[in-house]
């Protein structure tokens, strides 16, 4: 996988920002980089600080990119930008105050082009770093939310699993005079055309099960409706992409089960691109895939935003941040 989204990189030259400039496993993976030569990376904080750090942990980042918020020429031009993206919002002074801190002033680099890519959450929470990503580089045109997926590696095998990071749960969208504006269907359905698109991007040919207690009706109750709605969505939404449900995970995976169960379903026994109906079965499940069933877990990546930005988890490792250095910038 990793050979495939290095190409990438190398035929097309892009610059990833770390939030967070002094972190070890940051700088231990932005030496590497530095080395290997196909993406380039960005430091935010003090430079001395920065420095310092490098050469506390041995890392070789002579040349690389660091940029101070506090001492960065351009500051005034940020603070326009931001103040004109939040729209009356926050203040020109609150803009300023948070355009000190790493991962807003890391977001603007990428809305202004000085970067193409941003990963942040070593220290950060996940909320931290998709605030600012919300705020100002903002969602794609069409895109109601923001959600997660994550690739799965065991040997040559490769799955995807969405959304386990991001959305707690579906609920309709209403606006002020209580009108439903977006069904909880319709946004489970989004999550699943998008999940579906980052596979592509790994090279998958997605064939997209949305999970369920129930499949084809043999359960019921309102968590079934939701994923029954949102397949049905999904498929008006992209009608030649492989998808089908509601079904259990058994229907999805094992094509004995998945045919007597949902016969002629072309998903079923074969689905490697799985939709959880909440983040909490979603969360379990990837988790399992990666602690029982031996599968290596990158993620999560976000979908839906105007910029490739993604979250590490703060208990990551320097490894986990070059793998996801590379996921990141190439998904651009």
């Amino acid at each position: 996988m990793f050979e495939n989204l290095i190409e990438v990189l190398k035929a097309n030259p892009r610059k990833i920002v770390y939030t967070e400039g002094t972190d070890a496993r940051i700088l231990e993976s932005a030496a590497r980089l530095k080395k290997d030569g196909f993406l380039t990376p960005v430091l935010v904080g003090n430079v001395e600080a920065v420095k310092e750090a490098a050469a506390k942990g041995g890392f070789d980042i002579d040349g690389l990119e660091i940029i101070d918020p506090a001492t960065y020429p351009a500051m005034d031009e940020m603070v326009k930008t931001m103040f004109e993206l939040r729209k009356g919002k926050m203040t020109e002074e609150e803009c300023r105050a948070n355009l000190q801190k790493g991962n807003y002033f890391g977001t603007m680099l990428v809305k202004m082009g000085v970067a193409d890519a941003l990963l942040g959450g070593a220290t950060y929470s996940t909320a931290d770093t998709v605030r600012p990503a919300l705020q100002i580089v903002k969602t794609k045109k069409g895109a109601n939310l923001v959600s997660s997926c994550f690739i799965l590696v065991r040997g040559e095998e490769m799955i995807c699993m969405g959304d386990c990071a991001i959305n707690i749960s579906y609920e309709d969208k209403k606006d002020k005079e209580g009108n439903v504006t977006l069904t909880a269907a319709q946004q489970l359905a989004e999550v699943a055309i998008a999940t579906a698109k980052t596979a592509k991007v790994f090279g998958m040919d997605p064939k997209v099960a949305m999970l369920s207690y129930s499949t084809k009706g043999s359960g019921k109750g309102a968590n079934v409706d939701l994923v029954r709605n949102a397949t049905a969505i999904a498929k008006e939404m992209a009608p030649d992409m492989a998808i089908d449900g509601e079904m259990q995970f058994d229907a999805a995976v094992s094509p004995v089960v998945g045919q007597l169960k949902f016969p002629g379903s072309k998903v079923a026994g074969y689905a490697n691109t799985f939709i959880f109906p909440e983040i909490q079965s979603g969360n379990i499940g990837y988790k399992i895939a990666q602690r029982l069933g031996g599968f290596a877990a990158y993620g999560p990546i976000l979908q839906g935003l105007n910029a490739p930005i993604n979250d590490l988890s703060r208990g990551c490792d320097a490894e986990e941040v070059y793998q996801m250095s590379i996921i990141t910038a190439a998904l651009v």
